[in-house]
């Protein structure tokens, strides 16, 4: 239960405090989007932990307006809070609403650091961002291939194989062809 002198504010503070963080997150996430602006201050917030449970609080309450604030945090000198940036953008299971980044504002950022982030698991993750647009985009395809073929990391190498054609995620999530409707006589 919210102690009554809880704000949205005290409750960023406390994301910084490691032994408080997951209670306050917890707090947060209990006050759906009432929050969100303090959220979308949290990401540019000095502390790591506070922009990573801010990249958090989003995968479950994403909305249009904080998604330019959350891109942004793709350049963020914390691998953790890319990380939690990239999962928030891809994945579509935790959302309570159905805001979803779309392509161009995306998948350039997302091409860029599957090719050069300096952190493997940041890279694993951007294969699934642009693993999204692989059906639809020939950069995303051959950045994938590239990855597959070259990327000094196994499990980056593995992840980008599952999405290139004949992958088990792409053959997986292949646009189904569209039903001819018969001719009515």
């Amino acid at each position: 239960m919210a102690a009554p002198t809880d704000t949205d504010d005290s409750l960023l503070a406390e994301l910084a405090i490691p032994h408080r963080a997951k209670a306050a997150y917890r707090r947060l996430l209990a006050r759906g989007l009432a929050p969100m602006p303090a959220v979308r201050r949290g990401l540019k917030h000095q502390n790591a932990d506070v922009r990573y449970w801010c990249c958090q609080y989003l995968d479950r309450f994403l909305e249009p307006e904080a998604l330019a604030d959350l891109i942004a945090r793709l350049d963020d000198v914390d691998p953790r809070v890319r990380l939690s940036t990239l999962h928030t953008l891809d994945c579509d299971r935790c959302k309570e609403g159905d805001c979803r980044p779309e392509e161009a504002a995306v998948l350039p950022r997302a091409l860029q650091m599957l090719a050069t982030d300096p952190d493997a698991h940041v890279r694993a993750h951007a294969v699934g961002l642009v693993g999204r647009w692989v059906h639809a985009s020939a950069a995303a395809e051959a950045a994938l291939r590239t990855a597959m073929a070259s990327d000094s990391n196994p499990t980056v190498r593995k992840k980008a194989g599952w999405y290139v054609p004949g992958g088990p995620i792409h053959e997986r999530t292949r646009p189904k062809p569209q039903r001819r409707s018969k001719a009515v006589a």
